[in-house]
């Protein structure tokens, strides 16, 4: 099967509360806002990746979800979370099985959020 083109991607996440989640992603995190529907807002995170957050009543963390971010500063994302105030799951470590250095928190509305970096040479998305 041959492989169509696919121009951008975006992961959209239910929030409770839109402002108090839009204060974690545009203050903690620092993404870009790129669109504000009104009740839904979508964030840059790469060149053409994307989060979107959307407001909903009941908003719930889907079980088994993560929303992984690849950064090679680990430990500065964990110095810079911590400062803001997030809960943090996992304080940063490495994973000799997935060959990763990663870090797990929770944004305003539950979803796990990690911030990893692949110390596998032959990872696709790795720097040359």
């Amino acid at each position: 099967m041959s492989f169509l083109p696919v121009d951008a991607q975006i992961t959209f996440l239910p929030a409770a509360d839109l402002h108090r989640s839009a204060a974690f992603y545009e203050g903690a995190l620092g993404l870009p806002l790129v669109v504000d529907q009104g009740t839904c807002r979508i964030y840059r995170v790469a060149a053409t990746a994307y989060l979107g957050i959307c407001e909903r009543s009941g908003a719930a963390p889907a079980a088994g979800v993560i929303v992984t971010l690849v950064s090679r500063a680990v430990d500065a994302w964990h110095r810079r979370l911590v400062a803001a105030g997030m809960e943090v799951v996992e304080a940063p470590s490495r994973s000799e099985r997935y060959r990763i250095h990663h870090a797990f928190y929770r944004d305003p509305d539950g979803h796990l959020v990690e911030i990893q970096e692949f110390a596998d040479p032959h990872w696709a998305g790795s720097a040359t």
